[in-house]
């Protein structure tokens, strides 16, 4: 176990670990997370049976789309960073998946109304115009999402005191859903207790979840994890509290076509 592995050992470990994509599996025995009581990959599931054409938007290395059973007629991925692309287009391949080189913050490539379900875990920003313009009417948008202070617990251990502002909060994104023309239909939050059993651990999860710690580096940071070190020696964990909200939302018809059919009826 790492309480007979010296702080050394450990902090070479870390450093060593390879961190592309979000298979999180190293952790095992290492680090323990609670998981949301929506169950993402369950609600992913259902919605991609009965898609005809779907868009999974920054899909990591594929890690979750990867594991569906059954893909719709059309599936395409995008993602920006060149070792996750290589990674997802393994993962997606045997779903006869796309998988497009496409940074975050860029409009899509993709004509209006190309996908009736738009998905993502996790996405480092949301586009909600981008998303409201390639979603067919009556399409739906299903994303879990990091919330508000998420690891402050960890990152004010090496940065000190943050203010979280209203960055991601799950109001203001469903705002911005609703101004882009989408009606959100479902909207919750959990707060996620997270324990860290070694400071390799926390090594591996700063590399590979760059944005916790911005700039870190073990060297930089070697007085920081020292004393996280001594801490998890004494009381056995570090704990802090990763916070996600579920989001899903759907496009509107057009008021045109709404009002025609209406006048049929």
């Amino acid at each position: 176990m790492s309480q007979d592995r010296t702080f050394e050992e450990l902090l070479a470990e870390g450093a060593a670990v390879p961190v592309d994509g979000w298979d999180f599996s190293w952790f095992q025995g290492r680090a323990t997370e609670q998981r949301p009581e929506w169950g993402y990959a369950k609600l992913l599931a259902r919605r991609m049976a009965t898609a005809r054409a779907a868009l999974d938007l920054q899909t990591g290395g594929g890690e979750v789309t990867g594991e569906l059973e059954q893909a719709p007629p059309v599936l395409v991925a995008t993602e920006g960073w060149p070792p996750n692309l290589a990674l997802a287009r393994r993962n997606l391949a045997h779903l006869g998946a796309t998988v497009v080189d496409h940074a975050d913050r860029d409009p899509l490539p993709f004509p209006d109304a190309s996908f009736d379900l738009v998905v993502s875990r996790h996405p480092t920003v949301t586009d909600w115009a981008e998303v409201a313009r390639v979603l067919t009417p009556g399409g739906t948008y299903l994303s879990q999402q990091v919330g508000p202070r998420s690891m402050f617990g960890l990152a004010e251990f090496f940065l000190g005191p943050l203010d979280g502002g209203t960055a991601r909060d799950p109001e203001v994104m469903a705002a911005g859903a609703r101004a882009a023309g989408l009606e959100v239909v479902d909207l919750r939050s959990a707060s996620l207790r997270t324990e860290f059993l070694d400071v390799a651990a926390v090594v591996v999860y700063l590399r590979k979840v760059i944005w916790i710690v911005p700039g870190f580096d073990v060297a930089t940071h070697r007085d920081r994890l020292r004393e996280l070190h001594e801490l998890i020696e004494r009381e056995g964990s570090f704990t802090a509290y990763s916070t996600r909200f579920l989001i899903e939302a759907r496009r509107l018809g057009p008021v045109g076509a709404r009002a025609r059919q209406d006048r049929t009826v």
